[in-house]
């Protein structure tokens, strides 16, 4: 099966586009932070970054979509990563976010998050969104609140994430139609 090109998503402040390899060096930087990946795993060593960064890139090729790069539109700074995620036993298809820790606070992951909620349901035809969100993560936790996603409960991940602790926030496609409509 042959995919489209991955899209560029903009909106006012950010880019939204599929990882490249001049990435990596502010991938791995943002993977080695401590609490930028205290909620989703862990800080990672620069090889365990590559493999991550390969496997979102590897991603876009097999499903069609993948976390995109997030950019900084006035600096063109590699900001994080966010974007539609369904790896092998995941609890649903993703809409999921992390940024560098110097951009929280800022609005960009719901702004980023809201322009892939309008990618899955628009282009990729999505049903539902869910978040997988850690039940200390408050800061995403508000992200989600803010997009419109409710808490449903807990999430059964699939190895090696069995053992972490996580919730399943979500939207149904015609919930986020009604919202954006508003």
């Amino acid at each position: 099966m042959s995919f489209a090109p991955a899209p560029i998503l903009e909106t006012d402040r950010l880019i939204l586009r599929a990882p490249i390899a001049e990435d990596f060096e502010a991938y791995a930087a943002w993977a080695a932070d401590e609490e930028v990946m205290r909620h989703i795993g862990g800080a990672q060593s620069r090889p365990v970054a590559w493999r991550g960064l390969c496997s979102v890139v590897g991603a876009w090729q097999i499903r069609g979509f993948s976390m995109f790069s997030l950019l900084e539109k006035s600096t063109g700074r590699w900001v994080g990563r966010l974007g539609p995620w369904q790896p092998e036993g995941w609890p649903g298809s993703e809409v999921g976010w992390a940024l560098n820790r110097d951009c929280w606070g800022k609005g960009y992951a719901r702004e980023g998050a809201a322009a892939c909620m309008d990618y899955v349901f628009d282009v990729l035809g999505w049903a539902e969104a869910i978040h997988t969100i850690e039940p200390e993560n408050t800061a995403s936790q508000a992200v989600a609140k803010a997009l419109g996603s409710t808490l449903k409960g807990p999430a059964k991940m699939p190895p090696p994430y069995e053992d972490s602790k996580a919730e399943i926030w979500s939207q149904t496609r015609d919930a986020w139609i009604g919202r954006r409509g508003r």
